[in-house]
């Protein structure tokens, strides 16, 4: 049966062995820990959730919702913006509502790349973003994200032939699966090569709010310029608990926001309003929810930090991301050593190279797994010893 070609080009999804491991385990009575998906465990908080259900049962919800998004909700968007970058985007055309962040990534290729154009993409990186260049019939130029580097693409290291074809960049800063931080005098030099370039900078900046140690990352938008070239992606999913509820928003370049909106507008009917309702109790409420919920997802970080430097595997605490990205130990790949724990120690955690070709030699593990599960994970961790050599 004939398929189209955009998806035979697709590399199978990053979990599909994983899980089918995972479900064979199981159906012999083996209980797995889950170090692997980036969903939170933690509920939505109430006085959301009570937002919800008074919505729900109002009439006019039940109907489609406008693409843009409610006024109420573009509002609650651009005035969070104020609170916490000091920013003042116009909710009426620098703001747009989306179906969770990764919608708006992938739209965001159908807006702005044509086929046959470049598109700078981390690697290691969020796989939308290669996907989404291809969907659209571009190709991706792979900017590697190394160690030495803080994990920060180097724009210096980008051929010219590169830079002068490529439309559009993407970033992601807090970095998933890295951990990565970047701050506003890297995204000077980022909003720099792109005016020199004439780049679109997308901007993923769904991690903005999960971060550890007092550290309180930055908006690519806070960057001078930035407003000229760039969008923001942004997810009440890891803010707020709402992977579920699946509500995001875009912030930047009106031009830009524009062109989404008439992608947006004829394939996609927008975000339900009772949900929308949901980001507005969010974003206008109290932070200490936020807090409490890093409070958590530091001590967990804590843990799983201590426990892989006792296996051996070289790590730094990250500030921010719900994300820990191990060095694993030379004569390994990352895929034989995720097959290894599995298969010895009945834990799940996530090869760098499923991120990339510049993610071999790392492992990702989440901390959105219950308290009692990473306890019992990590209890297992510590009675393994890994041995000096395995076949790469």
């Amino acid at each position: 049966m004939r398929r189209a070609r955009r998806i035979e080009r697709v590399p199978p999804y990053l979990f599909v062995g994983i899980s089918r491991k995972k479900a064979e385990k199981k159906a012999q009575g083996i209980e797995v820990i889950d170090f692997g998906i980036g969903d939170p465990d933690i509920p939505t908080p109430a006085p959301i959730i009570d937002t919800l259900r008074e919505a729900s049962v109002d009439a006019p919800n039940h109907r489609y919702p406008e693409t843009e998004g409610l006024p109420g909700f573009r509002q609650a968007v651009a005035d969070w913006y104020g609170r916490r970058f000091g920013l003042s985007p116009d909710p009426d055309t620098e703001v747009l509502s989306l179906i969770g962040a990764k919608e708006g990534i992938g739209h965001a290729a159908l807006s702005f790349v044509d086929p046959g154009d470049t598109v700078l993409v981390p690697d290691p990186g969020y796989p939308v973003y290669s996907v989404g260049t291809w969907f659209a019939g571009g190709e991706c130029h792979w900017m590697p994200l190394l160690e030495e580097n803080g994990w920060l693409p180097d724009l210096d290291a980008v051929p010219s032939e590169a830079a002068a074809r490529a439309g559009v960049m993407w970033l992601n800063y807090p970095n998933n699966p890295t951990g990565a931080v970047a701050g506003l005098d890297y995204f000077a030099e980022v909003v720099d090569f792109a005016k020199a370039n004439d780049i679109l900078v997308m901007h993923d900046a769904c991690y903005t709010e999960v971060a550890y140690d007092g550290h309180r990352p930055v908006s690519f938008l806070q960057t001078p310029g930035a407003m000229d070239v760039g969008l923001e992606f942004h997810s009440l999913s890891k803010s707020y608990n709402m992977t579920g509820w699946r509500l995001g928003a875009c912030v930047g370049n009106a031009e830009l926001i524009e062109a989404l909106m008439v992608v947006k507008s004829n394939l996609d009917s927008g975000v339900p309003q009772a949900i929308q309702m949901m980001g507005i109790e969010a974003l206008n409420g109290p932070v200490y929810s936020v807090d409490e919920r890093n409070a958590v997802y530091q001590r967990r970080r804590d843990l799983v930090v201590d426990a892989l430097r006792r296996i051996g595997l070289r790590v730094d605490p990250p500030k921010a991301s719900l994300y820990v990205w191990a060095r694993i130990p030379e004569g390994y790949s990352s895929a034989k050593l995720t097959e290894m724990l599995l298969e010895e120690r009945d834990i799940v955690v996530t090869p760098g190279s499923g991120y990339g070709r510049y993610g071999e030699g790392y492992i990702r593990l989440s901390l959105t797994i219950p308290d009692r599960d990473m306890e019992r994970g990590l209890e297992r961790l510590d009675s393994w010893t890994i041995p000096s050599r395995a076949a790469v």
